[in-house]
């Protein structure tokens, strides 16, 4: 048994050993994600080390996500480690380094004058402290009357959401960053700050000039344009994340939980991968048990047919890194068990697609899959297309997939319900089926009895796309 519902969990202080990486795996964990906001790179490359041997040593395919920090705007320091704005007060905000005091704050961002316009709030802290524009000089300074006062700490998040930022999402940090992880068995990368399907371009353009085709990349759903431009950056990316700790800031908060659904929802029909993220068990940071309103909302998550669900500081630097896992383990099983999660059939089919006939085939599988309670649905692929085809219909029999590329085995991780095989055997059609199904027979995840409704390209030598079903009763002998 495993839950469909994949586990990310970020690496950290807390985690970054091979031990615990191994306990973590052991706990749940589908995807181990690598933030790139903190550590070396030689520190990124001991835990890359640690994940592969650990899939070595204990025979599984988990993937790993290496994630971009994106231009980052943050307060700098400032005098005597606080400072309190006042309610009401009015402030000068510069683009040039020094430290920063009541009466006049340094931001990082070096266009902020020229980006920003009058009326634009400035939030700070998460918003707990919310500045609005009363004029700029369009140069280096910014006058802002204090809305909202309180005490400020050293590079705090600085967010604009009513202003069109003209930093790139790709930082010269970030293409240091993304150099290196080029280099590396790194399945996912996801790119901070995406505003357009433009920002998913640039960053294609530069892998496939480094001659990287394999990895995929995630969009990371944190500004106002980029809920805008939803369906246009989901059919350019390869997968979507959630952001919801910047995107909570930059949208009015109530809006967050529809704009969640509504992106599941569309990722669902244009069959690519979304991960729910930030803040979905932080109070298990310290704790052991978690709040019922975060149980809940990873139930939410899992209901609504998320992909994945995402731990940051949980198990980055939090007290009890399994343990949360475990419980997000527990919760997904109940709601996959006894919630109405699954049949959510392709619906974007077009007919003038190169892909039409192998769409539909997949939704069909899936659909006679339910229809006579089948176990298992397999599939067999080179490019993984199937795989994602065959998720993106959420049916209830377990997905396995059979493919001849072992970068494939730990790509897959992220993909709901899907468990992979490396299978380079394919001869005909009927002995490559029989073999599947004896495979699976062998490890338990089929038995005496049970329907495994089985997709493939006919004829099998030539690779080409689904368009085969078949249905297979087991032996009852």
């Amino acid at each position: 048994m495993f839950n469909k519902t994949k586990i990310i969990a970020t690496v950290g202080p807390a985690s970054n050993s091979k031990e615990n990486i191994k306990t973590l795996i052991e706990s749940g964990v589908d995807v181990f994600r690598l933030n790139f906001s903190h550590g070396e790179h030689e520190d990124h490359l001991k835990v890359i080390n640690y994940i592969l041997e650990a899939n070595e040593e204990m025979n599984t395919h988990v993937g790993i996500l290496a994630d971009l920090q994106g231009p980052k705007i943050r307060l700098g320091i400032v005098e005597n480690d606080s400072i309190e704005l006042i309610t009401g007060s009015e402030i000068l905000i510069t683009r040039h380094k020094k430290e920063s005091t009541a009466q006049e704050l340094y931001i990082t961002y070096e266009p902020l004058a020229q980006d920003i316009r009058e009326g634009n709030r400035i939030l700070i802290d998460d918003g707990k402290v919310e500045l609005r524009v009363i004029a700029t000089n369009s140069i280096d300074q910014v006058r802002a009357k204090v809305m909202h006062g309180g005490i400020l700490s050293s590079k705090k998040g600085v967010n604009l959401p009513d202003t069109n930022i003209s930093a790139a999402s790709l930082t010269p940090k970030d293409i240091r960053d993304l150099e290196f992880i080029l280099t590396q068995k790194i399945d996912w990368i996801a790119l901070s700050f995406v505003r357009s399907p433009n920002d998913m371009i640039h960053l294609r353009g530069i892998m496939t000039f480094k001659n990287n085709t394999i990895t995929k990349i995630i969009a990371k759903i944190e500004r106002p344009e980029a809920v805008e431009n939803i369906e246009a950056i989901i059919r350019e990316a390869d997968a979507i994340m959630v952001a919801r700790g910047d995107l909570g800031v930059e949208i009015p908060v109530e809006k967050v939980p529809l704009v969640q659904k509504d992106i599941v929802a569309k990722c669902i029909a244009y069959a690519k991968p979304v991960i729910i993220a930030t803040q979905m068990m932080e109070s298990m940071i310290e704790k052991t048990l978690p709040m019922r309103a975060e149980v809940t909302d990873v139930a939410n998550a899992i209901l609504d047919g998320a992909d994945a669900i995402m731990l940051s500081g949980e198990t980055a630097m939090g007290k009890h890194p399994p343990l949360v896992v475990k419980t997000m383990t527990r919760i997904a099983k109940e709601m996959e068990e006894k919630g109405n999660i699954y049949s959510k059939y392709h619906t974007y089919s077009n007919r003038k697609a190169n892909t039409f006939v192998s769409d539909d085939v997949c939704s069909n599988a899936c659909r006679i899959a339910d229809e006579i309670d089948a176990r298992a649905i397999t599939g067999m692929t080179v490019s993984g297309y199937t795989a994602f085809m065959l998720a993106c219909n959420r049916p209830k029999a377990d997905i396995f997939i059979f493919t001849n590329r072992r970068e494939n085995l730990s790509l897959f991780s992220l993909i709901w319900g899907v468990r992979t095989f490396f299978y380079d055997k394919f001869t005909t059609t009927d002995e490559t089926m029989v073999d599947v199904a004896a495979i699976l027979k062998e490890k338990g995840f089929v038995n005496p009895g049970d329907f495994i409704v089985m997709t493939a390209s006919m004829p099998l030598h030539e690779s080409g796309r689904t368009n085969t079903i078949r249905v297979k009763e087991m032996p009852r002998y």
